[in-house]
């Protein structure tokens, strides 16, 4: 019988990878985490790869290999890896006898065609498509604490989707009406692979839109809000800093409401959810209230006729919208407190 709490990580080199590692090496219910990496030869210990860890992150670094992994005593793995690495190795660490925690989108989708035609790759790994649960705990806790495979969701999803779910679960969207989500993050997001357009000198004083009506975030909304396409308006972009995710959400309510109904419905949607904090009717979050945390921070300013509806969803895309929120997945699949290790 695998140990759920002896723990492997594949992929560290990545901002999320790092964040990860972070977190895992200082989670007082865990085993010290091994890492693995496809160029770790020479290197034994995170903290010679990775200076920030010396004196406190002296865990095992080692050549990546699923036979390795198998024979590690580990029973969970996280992927903190791109996409098509994801939907290779995930199957066999499942066929393993493994739990899976996968930070890629590989597995964000219940049909192979969506992942194909939004991401622009094969589905090798449709078989598992149906049997893993959506990371986000605050909607999925009874799903995740059961799953062998996690998908942890998007950054920007996970601060669209959080910030409308009660209101598409009230029913209080009015309909034939757009949704208009614009969202902006930290630098960190794009990735860590080298590419002009993300180069000092053309982040630094500048925000740009990219990826409009193409994001591939779009989808994991839809699927979780219940959003048509055609009612979602989805945009990006990106702000010159390291981290962090601010999303405005224009909503048309009907019937109209007063703030003192909006603040309740979120309230009690998301009593006893520590993750997630809401505002007073009125007042709104900044980036700055939750960089380097896993808080989900909505707020909102409603008008004067009740039925313009603003929503702000801030988070840092490191923590809740990847790294954080994978190990509140595993908090909750080792039957934990959900913010263990998080606050």
């Amino acid at each position: 019988m695998r140990d759920p709490r002896q723990i492997a990580v594949v992929g560290v080199t990545g901002y999320s990878g790092l964040e990860l590692a972070r977190l895992l090496l200082r989670h007082p219910s865990l085993e010290t985490p091994v890492f693995y990496l496809r160029d770790a030869n020479g290197t034994a210990c995170l903290a010679e790869r990775f200076p920030q860890f010396r004196g406190w992150g002296e865990a095992p670094l080692r050549p990546l290999g699923v036979a390795a992994i198998r024979s590690s005593g580990a029973g969970t793995v996280f992927l903190a890896t791109p996409h098509e690495v994801s939907a290779e190795l995930a199957p066999q660490l499942l066929n393993a006898g493994l739990r899976v925690i996968d930070l890629s989108g590989a597995f964000r989708f219940h049909s192979a065609e969506t992942f194909t035609s939004w991401y622009k790759l094969p589905a090798p790994h449709a078989a598992w498509l149906g049997e893993a649960a959506y990371g986000i705990p605050e909607l999925y806790s009874k799903e995740i604490a059961a799953a062998r495979l996690v998908a942890n969701p998007g950054c920007y999803a996970t601060s669209v989707i959080l910030a409308l779910r009660p209101l598409v679960e009230s029913g209080w969207i009015a309909r034939n009406t757009s949704v208009v989500c614009d969202s902006k993050s930290g630098a960190s997001g794009a990735g860590k692979d080298p590419r002009r357009d993300l180069h000092f000198v053309e982040l630094d004083e500048n925000c740009k839109a990219y990826g409009l009506f193409a994001h591939r975030h779009t989808p994991e909304i839809l699927e979780h809000t219940g959003l048509s396409e055609s009612q979602l308006v989805f945009s990006t972009h990106l702000l010159p800093l390291a981290r962090g995710i601010l999303s405005t959400i224009y909503v048309t309510l009907d019937p109209p409401q007063t703030g003192p109904d909006v603040e309740a419905l979120f309230r009690k949607f998301y009593a006893g959810r520590p993750m997630v904090r809401i505002w007073r009717a009125g007042t709104l979050p900044e980036l700055q209230h939750v960089a380097h945390t896993n808080f989900c921070d909505i707020g909102f300013v409603l008008d004067s006729s009740g039925r313009r509806l603003v929503l702000i969803s801030c988070l840092d895309n490191l923590g809740k919208g990847a790294a954080g929120q994978a190990v509140q997945n595993l908090n909750h699949m080792l039957g934990i407190e959900e913010q263990t290790s998080l606050q």
